[in-house]
């Protein structure tokens, strides 16, 4: 797909401003009504969905030069797919795949954001996003009695994903993962420093060759391995599994799992009992990538029509992907069954949530735009009665880590995995 696919999407945006918000049905509270981060920190009607389209069309049809403004217009966004969910409950259209093509656009013309194509460098150089050296990729596992995959077959990978791998402060999250798998009896393995970067956080800067080349590595490497199940802690190599790589065309036979959709599973079969008391008040963060982004790719051929000159259709009926299939309910029915947990929900969830401000390139290229986002979610933990927001992602984990000096919420950050490790 390109950008003039999308042509008539961008003609038929009529500016209404639904994608600043959550659903008028959702909304709970004054403080928290907006979904979109980025046109709540600019406050300018171009650093909106509805903004992108115009400038995607003005781009398309040759009346914009880009400069350095337009390319914050553009990338000033963690392409969370909050606009998309708010926009298809009043409308038929695709803001979201028009700013990823706009975006695909942009690289295809040369127009670079810096700092992202330090990044994109380093993947290049190091197949991972963390610009680190791929030979230390497998170090967070050191000393655990885990298969190595290049060596022995187990019918399960743990993929850990770039952030894990080197992030050095989240390596205990990532290691009680796989120990507590590993203690559950799962025969699984890893792939230690030939593991690779999924490629979907180059594809949202605009990087789609990047995307297709770990896809085509990575399908490639499962087959070989001859893995029935891949389980991944990180939010955004299960969106790039489990979406991205279905969208782009690169199938595999592989069952992909995100690990609270693995534990919720080893649960309901007991083999993970939460037997120990954690008395604490918590709120569940839904990654992005977790939840609307990891609605399943809707592989759709037809055309559009007109019905009475006006209304346009599918022909045949297209699905809508509205965020709602995500994975929702798994680290939800997790944290309840977390004895003296007591879980409370936040006024924008599930399909609405708010995002952690990781996402997009925004974390590379404007952290500090990426830390007021996690600040503003800190404080609607902190709003609803929350001592704890809870994530089942490394990169928001990280960043509402990093965001935590920035607002005056007194919210302790965990990962779902550490919960769970506590309660065993």
């Amino acid at each position: 797909m390109a950008l003039d696919t999308y042509e008539e999407d961008m003609l038929r945006c009529t500016r209404c401003s639904y994608c600043k918000w959550i659903p008028h049905q959702v909304m709970s509270d004054s403080h928290f009504l907006t979904v979109c981060p980025s046109i709540d920190r600019y406050n300018f009607h171009g650093w909106s969905a509805g903004g992108r389209q115009i400038a995607a069309l003005s781009l398309l049809k040759g009346r914009t030069n880009v400069g350095e403004k337009f390319l914050d217009m553009i990338y000033q966004c963690q392409m969370c797919g909050g606009c998309d969910v708010s926009c298809k409950i009043e409308r038929d259209l695709e803001p979201y795949e028009v700013m990823q093509q706009l975006r695909i656009m942009c690289i295809e013309r040369g127009d670079i954001i810096p700092e992202h194509l330090l990044f994109i460098d380093g993947l290049k150089k190091e197949d991972n996003m963390m610009m680190e050296s791929k030979e230390k990729r497998g170090d967070w596992a050191e000393g655990l009695n885990v298969k190595v995959l290049t060596k022995e077959h187990a019918d399960v990978l743990f993929h850990a994903g770039c952030r894990y791998s080197f992030d050095h402060e989240l390596w205990s999250t990532c290691r009680s993962a796989l120990t507590i798998l590993l203690n559950a009896g799962v025969d699984i393995g890893i792939l230690g420093k030939e593991e690779t970067c999924c490629g979907g956080r180059s594809y949202e800067m605009g990087y789609a060759s990047e995307l297709m080349k770990y896809a085509e590595h990575n399908t490639d490497t499962w087959k070989a391995a001859g893995v029935k199940t891949v389980v991944t802690p990180c939010a955004d190599c299960y969106q790039a599994f489990k979406v991205l790589y279905s969208k782009t065309g690169q199938k595999h036979a592989v069952e992909v799992l995100h690990i609270t959709e693995f534990i919720d599973r080893l649960m309901k079969e007991g083999k993970i009992r939460l037997t120990k008391r954690v008395p604490l008040t918590v709120t569940y963060h839904d990654p992005c990538h977790l939840g609307r982004l990891a609605e399943p790719w809707v592989h759709w051929e037809g055309k559009k029509v007109k019905v009475n000159g006006q209304m346009v259709v599918h022909d045949p009926p297209k699905k809508k992907r509205c965020g709602a299939n995500g994975v929702y309910e798994a680290p939800r029915d997790i944290l309840r069954k977390i004895p003296g947990l007591n879980f409370v929900e936040m006024h924008r969830i599930r399909e609405y949530a708010w995002c952690c401000g990781a996402g997009g390139g925004v974390k590379e290229a404007y952290p500090d735009f990426a830390e007021w986002t996690a600040a503003r979610r800190l404080e609607e933990a902190a709003v609803v009665g929350a001592k704890a927001l809870v994530s089942a992602c490394p990169w928001c984990k990280r960043n509402f880590i990093d965001a935590t000096p920035n607002t005056d919420a007194r919210v302790e950050v965990y990962d779902i995995i550490e919960l769970v490790e506590q309660a065993i």
